[in-house]
């Protein structure tokens, strides 16, 4: 497939099919996308936990259930669809990998001092490398969904998965076929334009940025 056919057809899967598997080779293609991703000073500080099996997943879904939410409570629309999916892959971050990458001599951190990075690269390069597993799950003719953890619960999951604490629990990556496309509330948000959102040269906005112009065309 082409890669602008993969990233035009790249979606948020919320319904999957629990009858259809996920081919292992498949997951085997997603998880080598992931590992493809940048990363600061070739840091590579993230881990992958694959949840292929169903007693893992369930374990998963029981430890971010609502402890307040009573036995008998339905199951909501998107709960039931997400957990049909065959697989989930847990992406996590480990800020002291990159740290430690920082302090050795070509970069000279030797403090290891969070506070010198402008934004916590680890948590972003994770980002990006559960964005290569988005586009390489529809090459493989998969859908996907990448979701976040409740905070609340984190540690719940930490302790059903044997997550350390110095990992940090960055989101999970849903796989598998769609069951059928519904048309949910993002569905009837139009996509911003290119106006909208490129700005050359300097930041363009309208009043609700304060500051008055159209936005910059490109350059001619």
């Amino acid at each position: 497939m082409e890669f602008r056919e993969v990233v035009r057809r790249r979606r948020m899967v919320r319904r999957f099919d629990p009858d259809q598997p996920v081919p292992a080779s498949a997951v085997d293609e997603v998880l080598y996308a992931a590992q493809r991703a940048p990363s600061a000073g070739f840091s590579q500080g993230w881990d992958f936990v694959v949840l292929a099996e169903a007693v893992d997943r369930t374990a998963f879904w029981d430890a971010t259930r609502d402890p307040d939410l009573p036995d008998d409570a339905p199951v909501d629309g998107w709960l039931a669809g997400v957990s049909a999916a065959p697989v989930l892959v847990l992406c996590l971050s480990d800020p002291d990998t990159y740290l430690d990458r920082y302090a050795e001599p070509d970069k000279g951190w030797t403090d290891r001092d969070p506070a010198r990075w402008p934004v916590p690269y680890w948590d972003v390069d994770t980002g990006m490398a559960a964005m290569l597993m988005l586009l390489a799950a529809v090459d493989q003719g998969l859908g996907a969904l990448f979701f976040g953890i409740p905070p609340a619960r984190h540690e719940q999951v930490r302790r059903a998965h044997g997550i350390p604490d110095n990992r940090r629990l960055v989101g999970v990556v849903a796989l598998g076929h769609e069951l059928r496309r519904t048309e949910g509330s993002s569905r009837t948000r139009p996509r911003r334009t290119p106006a909208d959102v490129v700005h050359w040269g300097h930041f363009r906005g309208g009043a609700e940025h304060g500051v008055s112009g159209e936005s910059g065309t490109g350059p001619v």
